[in-house]
């Protein structure tokens, strides 16, 4: 059997840092843990326990029930990807409503409940063969990950590839609007109070300024080979 990894990719916004793991995972057959998906999973079952609503947050009621919330990541062939189960229920549609999107920040700032996803998100990772992404996941949730990639790219080039993103869309966006709200994304990340953004210290840095996502893939598939070859 080929040993199986923890993969982490920590890194800036606008870096293609969940594009790259999903890729990752499906080369692999691995798990691609979504974090955000799971921070949804948890907004959506306070807004059907009315925990949540315009007139604020009940945190007493969402911490006295937080234990009993369990979320996994569970393949569907059909459409050759994992989608995300909250207490046996698949709510992958259901988390990506617009009233989830509007609320998953106020729920998401609640100390205990990323110490709850953080411990879910070890306990999948218990038998290794997952992906997972986001800005502390080498330094806090997997701090033992076998590979750590940490991506990072110009805000320059960060921004020009969300302005076109967002202009495919056929939004009315501005580019100088858009780079400085990701200056201010990554000064907000690197200083914020609960696990903030920083480079583990074995971390390996994949700038992508200049990278096609094929590129970026020949480049870590050498990486990978050489840890599940090693001993």
């Amino acid at each position: 059997m080929k040993k199986r990894l923890i993969i982490a990719i920590d890194g800036y916004s606008s870096c293609g840092k969940s594009t790259f793991a999903k890729m990752i995972a499906k080369e692999l057959n691995y798990i691609f843990i979504d974090s955000g998906a799971m921070y949804r999973a948890v907004t959506l079952y306070c807004i059907r326990r009315d925990f949540i609503s315009d007139k604020g947050v009940n945190t007493r009621g969402i911490l006295d029930e937080l234990p009993g919330i369990n979320i996994d990541f569970i393949y569907n062939p059909d459409i050759n990807a994992h989608e995300t189960f909250m207490n046996s229920e698949n709510v992958e549609t259901e988390i990506r409503s617009l009233e989830v999107t509007s609320r998953v920040s106020r729920i998401s700032q609640i100390p205990e409940v990323r110490s709850r996803l953080v411990e879910m998100q070890r306990e999948i990772g218990a038998f290794k063969g997952i992906v997972m992404d986001g800005r502390d996941i080498g330094t806090v949730v997997f701090p033992s990950a076998d590979l750590k990639i940490f991506m990072t790219a110009s805000a320059d080039i960060r921004a020009k590839r969300r302005f076109d993103e967002m202009k495919a869309k056929g939004m009315e966006v501005d580019y100088e609007e858009i780079k400085r709200g990701i200056i201010a994304r990554d000064i907000a990340d690197e200083n914020r109070d609960i696990s903030p953004l920083r480079r583990a210290e074995d971390a390996i840095v994949l700038d992508n300024s200049r990278m096609t996502v094929e590129a970026q893939m020949s480049w870590v598939k050498d990486i990978i080979d050489k840890k599940i070859n090693a001993g």
